[in-house]
């Protein structure tokens, strides 16, 4: 009896003595988390893009020497694939991203009237198609998009620029011009890595006024008016540098 009143005592004291130390250690507190990463869309970047284009194009031809009205060959289509390069800059204030970005893309992008010029064909009189090609296009942008950590959203607009063929088919010669236009689109960004982007745009494209001018590539319709346009989707992928 006497042995296990002693024994208890004992424990008792070990046990007390164990939650003293316990209370004089110092307390463990861990690390507040680090807040979630977000993607910087600020830098200077070059890139790479290819896509596909397909749009309309219309000569038009005053036939008043022939006829005393304005012909047309009415809308056909043009289509073909485009790529090249990109370069452009991105400024970030809060969400908003403020860009400006530049292109230059080689093209093929081409279609006729078929066997003859619609209404053109009252100065033709013969079976001749009118075609329009598009050999290069270069935009110059200012983009405007909305940061998703890194996911952009963004819109753009600007000038457009375009190396023109226009021609009869045959003799399959054609004028070349370079035309001045406009562009307006929209687009998704990705940020892949830290200086990665991954991007799809559409971008409709407007050239207004090319001409076929000489007789020998244009025939009896020399100084038609050939409106252009084009609705574009291209992807590309761009590498950042900075931020600055």
């Amino acid at each position: 009896m006497k042995k296990r009143s002693i024994a208890t005592a004992a424990m008792a004291m070990l046990t007390a003595t164990g939650h003293a130390l316990a209370a004089d250690l110092p307390t463990r507190t861990l690390p507040a988390p680090l807040p979630p990463a977000v993607y910087n869309w600020t830098g200077i970047y070059v890139g790479v893009n290819g896509g596909w284009g397909d749009g309309i194009s219309n000569w038009t031809n005053n036939l008043s020497s022939t006829t005393g009205v304005t012909g047309e060959t009415g809308g056909f289509s043009v289509s073909g694939y485009l790529a090249g390069g990109t370069a452009g800059a991105n400024y970030q204030i809060g969400s908003w991203v403020y860009g400006i970005e530049g292109d230059f893309d080689w093209a093929h992008l081409t279609g006729n009237s078929g066997s003859t010029c619609g209404a053109l064909f009252d100065a033709l009189q013969t079976n001749q198609g009118c075609e329009t090609e598009s050999e290069w296009l270069a935009t110059l942008r200012g983009r405007v998009g909305y940061a998703l950590d890194n996911i952009l959203l963004f819109g753009t607009a600007g000038a457009a620029v375009s190396r023109i063929k226009t021609g009869l088919i045959p003799p399959s010669t054609f004028d070349s011009s370079t035309e001045a236009g406009w562009t307006v689109g929209a687009g998704l960004e990705v940020g892949f890595a830290p200086n990665w982007t991954a991007k799809v745009e559409y971008l409709f494209v407007d050239l207004p006024n090319p001409t076929c001018t000489t007789t020998t590539n244009c025939g009896a319709v020399a100084g038609s008016t050939v409106s252009f346009n084009e609705n574009m989707v291209r992807a590309g992928i761009n590498f950042k540098f900075g931020p600055w």
